[in-house]
């Protein structure tokens, strides 16, 4: 297998008439869970700065997610396991040093090392000595702090030594964790983390917490995806209402989703007219059942809870026909989707819901945890009282103030009710819906799902070097996870987002984020 350079989506070199390569782009965003550091990073507030930020060694085309080669000028292996990486020669940070091999192999070391709590750490879990800079038991001291998996061979060249072949690492290493770090983050952390240094098409300003996040070209950017405006404002919104109204005014520029109520009567068309933006989404919207809350480990209440759910009602009323109906955790779009994988548990059926609930012996009251901004509220709330009617138990919404507050209480395991669980692609495969998510101890296993043979799936698809054959084998782990219900797949998003009478063209991409390089502005 072999990567070499080539186009990515983005927009042309060349400047187009009667656009302002020194205006200002302001775009829809959330308070970031915590600081803009690509492995701390892994939800939709930080993703947005961190994105523009740092540039990894791939790139995917905003269609379809296809992958090209942006710091790496070559991507190599003759049994997917042993990969040689040579990068382009020329690149620099934000504080004007050179990009090399060391700044990626040091960054990949400190997300896996477990002492730094890095919430991506486990996705570098494919790398050889993953394990000894990471034990398993998470309290342990670590035998090192370098992966012995990764190889320096010289300033623009390294060699990264998987554990078993895994076919798909060549678009892994396209989300945000594998970023290069700087020297100056090793000098200072906290320094950095004020003022963070990336390789990316845009350099930070400033950040004002709820409020604003701002960034400006970098000049000296050498990506095929650079940007053609000089400021980027991320606003901080709570209400998704208000910044609808905003992009209306133009007072915003760009926002990948509206809320529910501009999509009723195709309002959202008349408001915006050809400045309406489609894109086909690859991600899966479900609630999680955290199997640490009392009463949650019952297979029957989770499928009493799937049965109660009257998904084509909510996507047809509520969520205005802007969603579809899913009845897997796997979405439509990826390859390896199968269809029904929920088999009868997916489909609206009261008296059966009631049947199962009965048989659980589940008592008090159910909520729905969730943060209350980006119009989440409204279909969980419609959820919440499909639930209600269904089984005859109480259920309410319980909304945080934001998503940065909401992702407290589900990475510190203090949810105290079911919890809203998108997920959009970090890479399009169907490894990424399933491993991050569901194997045991993952980064971003929200319910606490564990079972050895769906765990034992996985490692045989991963070390599977035949991608045809590994896809096959996810899906077989798919099927075992739909069986278990740790999470209940509602609906997938067909994404609609909209841009400014300012901007005269805009995209949105497979990921449900704005492609920066396809901006323009006015002049």
């Amino acid at each position: 297998m072999t990567l070499t350079a080539c186009g990515g989506g983005g927009a042309s070199k060349d400047s187009a008439a009667g656009t302002n390569e020194d205006g200002t782009v302001s775009i829809y965003g959330t308070e970031p869970k915590a600081n803009l550091l690509p492995a701390n990073t892994t939800e939709a507030g930080g993703s947005k700065p961190v994105e523009a930020l740092y540039t990894r060694l791939v790139g995917f085309k905003p269609e379809d997610g296809k992958t090209y080669n942006l710091a790496a000028e070559s991507i190599t292996t003759s049994d997917a396991k042993v990969y040689d990486i040579k990068l382009k020669q020329g690149w620099k940070f934000h504080d004007g040093t050179d990009v090399k091999a060391k700044n990626f192999v040091d960054a990949w070391n400190f997300a896996a090392y477990a002492p730094n709590a890095q919430q991506a750490s486990t996705f570098f879990a494919q790398i050889k000595g993953f394990e000894d800079v990471h034990p398993a038991d998470e309290a342990a001291k670590p035998a090192t702090d370098k992966m012995s998996g990764l190889e320096i061979v010289g300033d623009y060249e390294f060699k990264v030594t998987l554990k078993g072949p895994f076919s798909v690492f060549t678009s892994e290493i396209g989300y945000l964790p594998f970023a290069p770090l700087p020297d100056a983050f090793f000098k200072d952390q906290k320094a950095f983390e004020a003022n963070p240094i990336g390789n990316g098409p845009m350099k930070f300003v400033s950040r004002t917490p709820n409020a604003l996040i701002k960034l400006e070209r970098y000049a000296d950017y050498q990506g095929e995806d650079k940007v053609h405006f000089k400021t980027l404002d991320i606003k901080i919104y709570s209400s998704q209402e208000t910044a609808y109204q905003d992009l209306v005014a133009g007072k915003l520029d760009f926002m990948e989703a509206l809320p529910p109520s501009a999509k009723i009567g195709d309002k959202h068309v008349a408001d915006l007219g050809d400045h309406v933006l489609n894109a086909n989404l690859l991600g899966v919207s479900a609630i999680s059942v955290p199997y640490y809350v009392p009463g949650f480990q019952s297979l029957d209440l989770r499928k009493a809870i799937s049965l109660a759910i009257d998904r084509d009602k909510i996507t047809k009323t509520v969520l205005a026909n802007s969603y579809a109906p899913v009845d897997s955790l796997v979405p439509p779009g990826i390859e390896g989707y199968e269809a029904g994988t929920c088999g009868e548990f997916c489909k609206y059926d009261p008296a059966k819901a009631k049947d199962y609930f009965a048989k659980s012996g589940f008592t008090g009251k159910l909520t729905i945890q969730s943060n209350a901004d980006g119009g989440r509220k409204e279909p969980l709330e419609a959820a919440c009282n499909s639930i209600k009617q269904a089984l005859g138990v109480d259920c309410e919404f319980v909304g945080a103030t934001n998503f940065g507050a909401f992702r407290q209480l589900v990475d510190g395991k203090q949810l105290t009710g079911m919890s809203r669980s998108d997920w959009s692609a970090d890479y399009p495969s169907i490894e990424n819906f399933l491993s991050p998510r569901f194997r045991t101890g993952a980064s971003s296993n929200d319910p606490g799902y564990s079972n050895p043979a769906f765990d034992a799936l996985l490692d045989k698809a991963d070390s599977t070097a035949d991608k045809a054959e590994a896809v096959k084998v996810y899906q077989e782990a798919n099927r075992l996870l739909m069986k278990d219900l740790p999470a209940i797949p509602v609906w997938t998003e067909k994404g609609i987002g909209g841009y400014s009478k300012n901007l005269s063209a805009a995209k949105l991409t497979f990921k449900r984020d704005g492609e920066l390089a396809a901006f323009r502005v006015k002049a």
